[in-house]
């Protein structure tokens, strides 16, 4: 399994797969987030950068598959936003835990009940799946001639 993996990225076959997989997670985090955020009332309208993200890293995934010029060009913008807007997160959610009473004091109970602390890592994952996807050779590509 692991050889064919290997060969998959050797081939190019793998970039394809690595920017559909950024398109499908996009759409899946996006959703995750809505619900979250508004459950939450979208309290700060910073919540709202995540859910229309998500569309585009959808778009731009999709559009990357299918075309090798969006897979340089469209990829790479959207998903390093996608990706620094997961950084931002977790530093906003990290930020709403210490504002809950009690603090880093009341630690486990604030991760518990707060903000989660976690959750915008992931949304940075997905941005840097496709990252990676603009990096890989692409299936048709000559050595030396990447994304001609």
């Amino acid at each position: 399994m692991l050889t064919a993996a290997l060969e998959a990225v050797r081939t190019g076959r793998f970039q394809r797969s690595l920017a559909l997989a950024t398109a499908g997670g996009s759409v899946v985090t996006a959703a995750e987030i809505y619900l979250e955020h508004d459950r939450a009332g979208f309290g700060n309208r910073m919540m709202w950068w995540p859910v229309l993200l998500g569309p585009l890293g959808a778009g731009a995934g999709l559009a990357a598959a299918l075309d090798a010029r969006a897979a340089r060009t469209v990829l790479p913008l959207v998903s390093a936003a996608v990706a620094a807007n997961g950084v931002q997160g977790f530093w906003l959610h990290l930020r709403g835990l210490l504002e809950k009473p009690g603090g880093w004091r009341m630690a486990r109970f604030n991760l518990e009940t707060g903000p989660p602390l976690f959750a915008p890592l992931l949304m940075g994952m997905v941005g840097g799946m496709g990252l990676v996807a603009t990096v890989l050779r692409r299936e048709g590509d000559t050595p030396g001639r990447e994304g001609s």
